[in-house]
């Protein structure tokens, strides 16, 4: 299968610090440049109304007419910006120019007093007018004397550039400094998988215990997976493990006690002792198969344990399940169901908990005293799947080892009935559940039950 690649954590983590370093500059060089401009324009606007009021204060009556007698201070001002050009205009009460060009725009109308900031052509170039209004009132001149002064926005335009420029350096020279700061942090914050990796790369391949290290709270999921998948991993292996030495253990002496019974029946002679001679082996065979049988259901109920998915189920069909399936064993028709009328839900494996159940049934269908109850009930939070026979049990001695591994009680007996039932139990959060009843011995799955 080929490998699958995709960008690093790095790369990322680099792409996401860059587009919002990216997208900030763009947001803060347009507030730059706003800002900019409307700096330029306040500073300069305050230029043409310096200059327009030096020339309104200029003004004086004589011989019952407005003279202008422009000041020096003006041009002054208006010189702090020497790339512009300037135009100015003075009208009287008329409308008619005093002194100035006539070229020079008159203000839009507007109500009130004060000076008219506004925009107008000078020339070829565009261009920024303030107009101001004097008023006079003697006897031999009376009404507004109006002063207009504009000039071009180059100065202006240059220092929204300087002020744009001086921000997008500062920009730039932050965006330098949070890039290495960022790229550093993730150097950092990516440690701990560098150590994850290393401690990883240095264990033995069958070291499947957890691994314990100190990791940030992102990690620390990724650690506790893997240490779960490890865990599923060890619990096969030792599965498997226990197979082949159950195996090896259990099978050694029916195959060699078979095989010596057959070189004895293909020597003998006598034809009564041969037929009971195939008789035995045919007896350890069937036992043989049942053991068998009984060990390789164990390991197929440890492999579902960490592979099968849980659902909820209701536990009557489980036990209706277990019934049909042993109505046409020996005895099996000496077994009654013993259901509760409302659903019983547990969330489990449902061929788990039916290979569990019958091996409940068919112990007590070996072992036990008719009638054979198999059923399903509720105890407080937990429900129970129960079999139950009505002799006394094992004695107490026999009690305290019921459960284990090959702990066969009867003749016949694998001994690990019980042990799957057991196992089964606890994969599902509950218990194996031995212990005599008002009316019989009772062997129960006990299980958390679901809306309890």
């Amino acid at each position: 299968m080929a490998e699958t690649r995709s960008w690093s954590l790095k790369s990322r983590v680099a792409l996401a610090v860059g587009a919002v370093l990216l997208l900030g500059g763009i947001v803060v060089l347009s507030v730059a440049l706003a800002y900019g401009r409307q700096a330029a324009r306040e500073a300069y606007d305050r230029l043409l109304l310096g200059a327009a009021r030096d020339i309104a204060a200029s003004i004086t009556i004589r011989d019952g007419a407005a003279v202008v007698d422009m000041p020096a201070s003006a041009f002054q001002m208006l010189a702090l910006a020497p790339e512009d050009r300037i135009r100015y205009r003075v009208t009287g009460p008329d409308g008619a120019t005093l002194t100035g060009s006539d070229a020079a725009p008159a203000p839009p109308p507007r109500d009130g007093a004060g000076p008219v900031f506004y925009d107008g052509d000078l020339g070829a170039e565009p261009g920024r007018y303030v107009a101001l209004t004097r008023r006079f009132a003697e006897r031999s001149f009376s009404g507004p004397v109006r002063i207009m002064v504009g000039q071009t926005l180059r100065a202006r335009q240059t220092l929204a550039r300087d002020i744009a420029g001086g921000a997008l350096a500062v920009l730039a020279a932050a965006g330098i400094a949070i890039g290495l700061f960022a790229w550093l942090a993730i150097l950092s914050a990516l440690r701990p998988l560098r150590r994850l990796g290393r401690a990883l790369a240095r264990r033995d391949p069958t070291d499947l215990t957890p691994i314990t290290l100190p990791m940030p709270a992102e990690i620390a999921p990724v650690l506790g997976a893997l240490n779960g998948f490890m865990g599923r991993l060890d619990r096969q292996a030792m599965a498997s493990r226990n197979l082949i030495g159950d195996a090896a253990h259990q099978l050694r002496t029916p195959v060699a006690a078979i095989r010596a019974q057959a070189q004895d029946a293909q020597d003998e002679t006598d034809p009564d002792r041969r037929a009971r001679l195939l008789s035995r082996i045919h007896e350890r065979s069937v036992g043989l198969s049942r053991l068998l049988d009984r060990m390789l259901d164990r390991a197929m109920i440890i492999h579902r344990t960490d592979t099968a998915s849980r659902a909820a189920i209701d536990l009557r069909d489980v036990a209706l399940e277990i019934y049909e399936a042993l109505e046409d064993v020996p005895g099996g028709a000496a077994i009654r169901l013993d259901l509760p009328p409302a659903p019983v839900v547990v969330r489990g494996d449902a061929l788990s908990l039916v290979e569990a159940g019958k091996n409940l049934a068919a112990n007590a269908l070996a072992h036990g005293r008719a009638p054979i109850r198999l059923g399903v009930a509720r105890d407080g939070a937990s429900a129970r799947l129960f079999a139950r026979d009505a002799g006394p049990g094992p004695a107490a001695a026999i009690m305290d080892g019921m459960g284990a591994r090959f702990a066969a009680h009867a003749p016949g007996g694998a001994g690990l009935g019980l042990a799957i039932a057991r196992e089964v139990a606890q994969s599902h959060g509950g218990a194996l559940s031995l212990g005599p009843r008002e009316d019989g011995f009772e062997a129960a799955l006990s299980l958390p039950r679901l809306g309890a």
